[in-house]
Formats: structure tokens, C-alpha cells, sequence
């Protein structure tokens, strides 16, 4: 049996373009998506923290240092300039797998600099 599991997370990105006229996709620095473990036209998920809305696409590598997040074509109606969100990358693992996996998590501030980065998310509690 395969599980899917998080693989890659960019936690509280803001985004800084919206492109409806480009060709669909989300552009990353390449910085970010290095940390993160996200690949160039890996299907990523996206969550609106603003709006709560939730859609999927692909990312595609932005200039490195850029600090770019750039969503694109039919996502540009997603998300505006400016709104926090939280972009992750899944993979379906098999049990095996799972025991030894850890996810890449990269916390970004208001600018999409690094604030820190980690395998694991801590545990909520009561």
C-alpha cells in the first residue's frame, strides 16, 4: 500500500505577482524551491491563508534570489499580490519509505526570506 505524504512546504508566502496573461503555472525562486525539495513542474498545491481558498498547479523556477512567488494564468484569480499563503508538494510513498521520510519545511517571512527551516512540524496542542 502507497500513502501520500508531504514531501516539500513553503510556510506563509507572500505572494508578489499575479500574471493572469501567462502561460498557467506558480513561479518560485529557485532558492526556495532548492530548500524545499520542490521540483520545477512538480504538481504543487497551494492554500490561501487570506481567502482559504485551496487550487493546484505547477511550479516553475524563478529567478534565483528573487524571492519571487508568482502565480499564473487561470491561478492569477487565486490569489493576490501580497497574500499570505502555503505552497506544498506530496508524493505517494510506500511503507517502507515512510518509516525513513522526513519533509523539507522552509518558514518565510513577510519579504520571502528563509526564517528557518525544518523535517518535521511541531506537535499542536490543547
Amino acid at each position: 500500500m502507497k500513502k501520500t505524504m508531504l514531501t516539500g512546504k513553503l510556510h506563509q508566502a507572500r505572494i508578489t505577482h499575479a500574471e493572469l496573461n501567462y502561460e498557467g503555472s506558480c513561479a518560485i525562486d529557485q532558492d526556495l524551491l532548492d530548500q524545499s525539495g520542490i521540483l520545477e513542474y512538480e504538481k504543487i498545491e497551494i492554500y490561501n491563508i487570506e481567502t482559504g481558498g485551496r487550487f493546484s498547479t505547477y511550479a516553475i523556477s524563478g529567478e534565483r534570489g528573487s524571492k519571487i512567488i508568482s502565480v499564473n494564468g487561470a491561478a492569477a484569480r487565486m490569489a493576490a499580490v501580497g497574500d499570505r499563503v502555503i505552497i506544498c508538494a506530496y508524493a505517494s510513498l510506500s511503507a517502507e519509505e515512510i518509516t525513513q521520510h522526513k519533509p523539507s519545511l522552509v518558514y518565510l517571512d513577510a519579504d520571502n526570506n528563509i526564517v528557518r527551516t525544518s523535517k518535521a512540524v511541531p506537535m499542536q496542542v490543547a
